[in-house]
């Protein structure tokens, strides 16, 4: 029994909930804009991963995950990109924690003091969103479990599986970002502790450069 073309619905919210629960680049930059600037900003950026997902979503749908597997060139050009900007961004980090540590009390909350991976939030979570060609092969592989092949319109489970995995997300993301603007109150009373969360963030995004960089069509 289907639901609209959907087969086994709970247990797809479920996986999806778990899968959003990961940490992933997107809600660590989203949580980072939210302690580094606040609850608008970082919406700001929570837009952006709206958008990248929305894109990617589309791209599944129009099959780029079998155009990448024709084409592994293009996986390997899309792959080495998003890994050397998510590399970039963990650098940034790094670097900004590292300069808050030497000099906490010389850095003031100014626009002019902003650090560079904190300018444009909405076009750098757009750009981490999108620059994960590993996106939408899984995103293909985990909704077509859920799809019922003998429903007359598959765009419609599509449609309705992408809904799901969208309002957790900004549930999710939202719940990040209000809790993030709360830590930065205690971050700007200890720098030093903000500094090294942040070191670790950005080592955290220098991984997934790594991983990403690693990653296979298999």
């Amino acid at each position: 029994m289907s639901f609209y073309g959907v087969t086994d619905l709970g247990t797809y919210v479920v996986g999806a909930v778990g899968i959003i629960l990961l940490p992933g680049p997107n809600s660590l930059f989203v949580l980072s804009v939210a302690t580094g600037r606040g609850v608008r900003p970082a919406y700001r950026g929570a837009f952006g991963v709206f958008l990248g997902d929305i894109v990617l979503l589309a791209l599944v749908g129009l099959g780029a995950a079998g155009l990448m597997r024709s084409y592994p060139e293009l996986f390997m050009v899309v792959k080495y990109a998003g890994a050397a900007y998510l590399a970039w961004v963990g650098i940034q980090l790094v670097r900004n924690a590292l300069a808050t540590a030497r000099h906490p009390v010389d850095q003031p909350a100014g626009a002019a003091q902003l650090p560079a991976h904190l300018a444009h939030p909405f076009r750098r979570a757009l750009l981490i969103s999108l620059l994960n060609p590993k996106a939408i092969l899984f995103l293909l592989s985990f909704f077509v479990q859920f799809i019922d092949p003998a429903y007359p319109e598959p765009w419609v489970p599509f449609l309705i599986l992408s809904a799901i995995v969208m309002a957790c997300s900004a549930v999710y993301l939202s719940c990040l970002i209000f809790a993030g603007a709360r830590l930065a109150e205690v971050f700007r009373r200890r720098p030093v502790f903000s500094a090294g969360l942040s070191s670790a963030v950005g080592a955290l995004f220098v991984w997934f450069g790594v991983k990403l960089a690693g990653a296979s069509l298999a």
